[in-house]
């Protein structure tokens, strides 16, 4: 069982599950980041939260996300402390 700390927010009319994960994960394989997005994402329909999971992770002064892509100018305007700030949940994942 994993607990993750999660941004559940409501943008331009989406619902958004940004899930901050370690730095370690942008080194793992895109298949190996796929399966673990889908996991997040089966796990957060589980507990009933709607909206797109998006992890993100630190990379060097900034982050890294892994979004559809007409959301990439949004998450691209983000700063790292401005995710941290929206952290309202907790996702408990068996």
């Amino acid at each position: 069982m994993a607990d993750y700390k999660i941004a559940h927010i409501r943008q331009q009319g989406q619902d958004i599950i940004i899930v901050p994960l370690d730095p370690a994960f942008g080194t793992k394989p895109p298949g190996i980041q796929q399966d673990v997005i889908e996991q997040l994402q089966i796990c957060a329909q589980s507990a009933g939260l709607a909206g797109t999971v998006v992890p993100v992770w630190r990379y060097g002064n900034g982050f890294k996300f892994i979004a559809p892509t007409p959301w990439e100018p949004f998450f691209k305007s983000l700063h790292w402390n401005d995710i941290m700030r929206n952290v309202n949940k907790t996702l408990t994942c068996h």
